[in-house]
């Protein structure tokens, strides 16, 4: 196993399961304009698509007469009273990370969440206290798939791109990796939906269970 190099991760749909809370979030503003609740599976799709995707989903055809900011806002303001309610890690990732620290392997996590939203979330899980960065989706003017942030990462923990792999469950993910030569693993457990067209968006890897994750990083590094 080749030890110099290092794992970093996009957060929601990839770590966490956050759509629970997302949803229940989207849900609120719904509630508030008579709007049907989105249901868990809708908010598993469309969560990697931010406050602005559920809500879309959730006005349907009068969303764009609607005070879109405004409303993003509200959510944000529910999530971040809410945050941790009904998210957890997907099945395999704690033991996923915890072999990651075993054998001395750098990771972080790069998200388009906030970063002080990413921070209060991380506080609930003892985990993420071994992280080597977090990268939020405000930390710099640019977000994914900007490969600002992706390179800011690899400073941070003094790793060439080249030697990293990107784990994450949306297109922006997989884009920001390969603009950057990192090695790019679709997270396919994470929030696809049927209208995802993820065979074109040129992956070097597929993982189709978290519980796969680690062996699936064991390979990555044995073939480097």
């Amino acid at each position: 196993m080749n030890k110099q190099a290092a794992v970093l991760f996009d957060l929601d749909g990839t770590l966490l399961d956050t759509a629970p809370d997302l949803g229940a979030a989207a849900n609120s503003v719904l509630e508030q304009h008579q709007l049907k609740p989105l249901s868990l599976a809708q908010a598993r799709q469309l969560s990697s698509h931010g406050a602005i995707g559920l809500l879309k989903a959730g006005f349907g055809s009068s969303w764009e007469q609607q005070p879109q900011a405004e409303l993003r806002q509200q959510l944000l303001d529910y999530y971040q009273q809410n945050i941790c309610q009904g998210t957890d890690f997907f099945p395999g990732i704690k033991q996923a990370l915890q072999w990651l620290n075993q054998n001395d392997i750098p990771w972080g996590i790069i998200t388009n969440k906030p970063e002080g939203l990413s921070k209060q979330l991380l506080r609930f899980f003892p985990e993420f206290e071994q992280s080597a960065v977090l990268i939020g989706g405000d930390t710099l003017p640019q977000r994914k798939p900007d490969p600002a942030p992706m390179l800011l990462a690899c400073d941070t923990i003094n790793i060439k791109p080249d030697r990293c792999l990107y784990v994450g469950d949306a297109e922006r993910d997989i884009q920001a990796g390969n603009n950057t030569n990192m090695t790019t693993l679709l997270a396919l457990w994470g929030y696809l939906s049927e209208q995802d067209q993820f065979e074109q968006w040129a992956a070097d890897l597929h993982c189709q269970k978290s519980e796969h994750l680690e062996q699936t990083i064991s390979d990555w590094l044995d073939d480097l």
